[in-house]
């Protein structure tokens, strides 16, 4: 792990009084935000508890930079989860906490930051999110120990099936009746000698369809321009670019040891006040970025990046595009790798992406206008202040996933099995980033592993924090979960973690109290407890329809999916509302009205009579009076959709008329968001040769 600096958080000098005891009832190792819910709630229900974190601050992406909060349906949160974004509310319902904007404008800007009639608030700033744990932290007698972490020879000693003691680096040693593995790494489970595995296993395994290789599957965050990757453009004998490797081998579906992207949630500005301009790193190497810069130069201009705007001018970024700020393929050894290898990872992660940060800014050879637009944002320099304003946290969006009582799968994300004994729910898509990047058949770059598809909100089963009842009886593993890659790409979410957390912690108090294994205890009063807690187990919804989308040869004729569309803006990905064409649709946001457009160009076999229409999946939030513009062989019509009706054809396709086109790429179909009154969809557009 990549050694950090000691953070001054405000309630430091509280958590620096460690008692000399090294026994407890209940030992969290990993402060993560699972950690912290699960420490929490263990003192609350009388227990006496401690946070052995490896590194100097508490939280994990939580407070790491991850401000824009991933879980799909909201309904699904609750307990202390729900309480740590009702106290994020409470703090911005004070006109102090907008030092650089008012809240008016924020939510103008933002207007989906809060659930309407709910005292909560989803989007926030890092250091507020670390003020919210403190605080709740200092209400409790819960013991944090900073810098310590697992000896990776010694790791745990049991005595048959149940951990007595971890030993640290340092010799230190922590004895508990219990104890949570909430690291994102799942080092505490490794040594406890609990199964797990690393990668994507085969669709077979589990019976699944989306696991595994996915060169077919993979339709987003891709290169829309054909681009070169040898170093001597057009010879294959001049090797590879850097970061791209050959064509993978084997049949989409079948397993393999890759895992999903990893990179860093920045907290960006474009207020002069705060801003800091993006630094060039001391390990700059211009070689990692010859294909974003060939990408630009072949005409692809999209600004590389997906900002959600935070409170007081700042963001959460994340990844978006072909090349961005997932350092693809580059983390296959960090999930087993011990501390020296994770550090080296970790260093060449943050090196890659303030090395991309500043290429966008300065490099010559990055378009003007893309130039001068990141020119003007940089790092907040009130953030991550002990760190040089960077991240503390790299989104470790997959490491080890335990193989416990209980697999979570995709059957479990479509609500086609239900388990019943819940001890929180998921409900984000089942998303995975890329894998690797690789050169196609034809001799272009191309990116692999990028899974979107929908989830129902769906309970996750208890047997899926607690190992094999024949490996481990007191430890609980909120985070490092069991799960197949697919179905951890939608639990992995740090609401989902907290939840997860202080069920864990729930379950390792009614396991002490009652004497019992924790692969033992009455799931009865467990979920008392958890209800009365406040914790969600399930909500009525309906399992994902068997065929939650169209192909284009279903649909027949000439199809322009939205993945191969001409793109201004449209950067939001949708794969909830079932009938779309390919792998999901995008929409606008409802946002930045005027500015977003999407262009589908056909490739015609022939001049001639097409009918021409346009697919959406409609809901209530959409908008109704949505600008598509045709473009054919005889000038250029006008017509506004409603994508709050249904379709008139499969409740999805929305014929627009019959016009003559010319061969070839000479017309097009525009859908625009200027003067829209919702959401706007953009799924696929079709031609019918009349």
């Amino acid at each position: 792990m990549k050694p950090l600096p000691t953070l001054l958080f405000s309630a430091i000098a509280a958590f620096s009084q460690i008692t000399a005891a090294d026994t407890y009832d209940i030992v969290v190792y990993g402060g993560s935000s699972g950690g912290v819910t699960a420490a929490i709630q263990a003192s609350r229900m009388g227990k006496k508890a401690v946070i052995v974190e490896p590194t100097q601050f508490l939280g994990g992406l939580t407070t790491g930079g991850l401000g824009a909060t991933d879980i799909g349906n909201k309904k699904a949160i609750g307990g202390m989860s729900r309480e740590f974004y009702h106290r994020i509310w409470k703090h911005y319902s004070n006109a102090a906490s907008w030092t650089l904007q008012t809240r008016d404008d924020y939510y103008q800007k933002r207007p989906h930051g809060n659930s309407a009639g709910e005292e909560t608030m989803w989007t926030f700033e890092p250091h507020v999110a670390t003020q919210v744990y403190d605080d709740m932290l200092k209400e409790t007698k819960v013991t944090v120990v900073f810098g310590e972490r697992l000896d990776l020879n010694k790791g745990a000693v049991k005595d048959g099936t149940r951990i007595t003691k971890i030993i640290m680096e340092s010799g230190r040693e922590f004895e508990a009746a219990m104890f949570i593995d909430a690291t994102y790494e799942g080092d505490l489970m490794a040594k406890a000698g609990v199964s797990y595995h690393v990668g994507r296993e085969a669709n077979a395994q589990y019976g699944e369809t989306i696991n595994g290789l996915q060169i077919a599957g993979a339709r987003h965050h891709q290169f829309v321009k054909n681009v070169d990757p040898y170093v001597k453009p057009g010879d294959p004998s001049s090797g590879l670019l850097w970061g791209v490797s050959a064509m993978p081998k084997g049949e989409d579906g079948s397993g393999d040891k890759r895992i999903q992207a990893y990179n860093f949630r920045m907290c960006n500005t474009n207020d002069e006040a705060i801003r800091v301009p993006f630094p060039k790193p001391a390990n700059y190497d211009e070689k990692q970025f010859e294909l974003l810069l060939r990408n630009f130069e072949a005409g692809d201009e999209r600004k590389p990046w997906a900002p959600t705007p935070m409170p007081n001018h700042k963001t959460d970024t994340n990844n978006n595009f072909a090349f961005s700020t997932d350092m693809i393929g580059m983390n296959y050894d960090y999930p087993d790798g011990d501390y020296a290898t994770r550090a080296k990872i970790w260093q060449a992660h943050e090196d890659y992406q303030k090395g991309l940060m500043w290429t966008l800014a300065n490099h010559p050879r990055v378009p003007a206008a893309i130039r001068e637009y990141y020119s003007g944002w940089g790092l907040a320099k009130d953030e991550f202040t002990d760190n040089g304003n960077w991240p503390r946290q790299m989104y470790v969006r997959e490491a080890r996933r335990m193989v416990g009582g209980y697999v979570m799968s995709e059957k479990n994300c479509k609500r086609r099995e239900i388990v019943e004994d819940s001890v929180g729910m998921g409900a984000y898509n089942m998303d995975s980033h890329h894998t690797q990047r690789y050169v196609t058949k034809d001799g272009f770059a191309r990116n692999e592993g990028d899974i979107q598809i929908g989830t129902r909100p769906y309970p996750i089963s208890y047997r899926s924090i607690t190992p094999k009842a024949e490996e481990c009886t007191n430890l609980l593993v909120p985070v490092c979960l069991s799960a197949s890659h697919i179905a951890y790409g939608s639990i992995r979410m740090e609401p989902v973690f907290m939840v997860m957390g202080q069920s864990a912690a729930t379950a390792a108090v009614i396991a002490i109290d009652s004497g019992k294994e924790v692969q033992q205890i009455d799931y009865a009063k467990l979920k008392e407890k958890l209800l009365a807690d406040g914790q969600v187990l399930d909500f009525e919804s309906p399992p994902m329809p068997e065929r939650a989308h169209l192909t284009k040869e279903q649909l027949g004729g000439i199809v322009v999916d939205d993945s191969e569309a001409e793109l201004t803006g449209f950067t939001s990905e949708g794969h909830t509302t079932p009938g779309f064409v390919g792998e999901g649709y995008r929409h606008d946001g409802d946002a930045e009205k005027g500015t977003q457009k999407a262009r589908f160009i056909p490739n015609l076999p022939a001049a001639g009579k097409y009918r021409v229409a346009i697919t959406y999946t409609a809901l209530a939030n959409r908008a109704d009076n949505v600008p598509v513009i045709i473009h054919h062989a005889d000038g250029e019509e006008k017509i506004i959709v409603n994508e709050k009706k249904k379709a008139p054809e499969r409740d999805v396709i929305f014929p627009l008329g019959t016009f003559r086109f010319e061969a070839g790429k000479s017309g097009w179909v525009e859908i625009r968001n200027e003067g829209t009154d919702g959401h706007v969809i953009i799924d696929a557009a079709q031609w019918l040769k009349q």
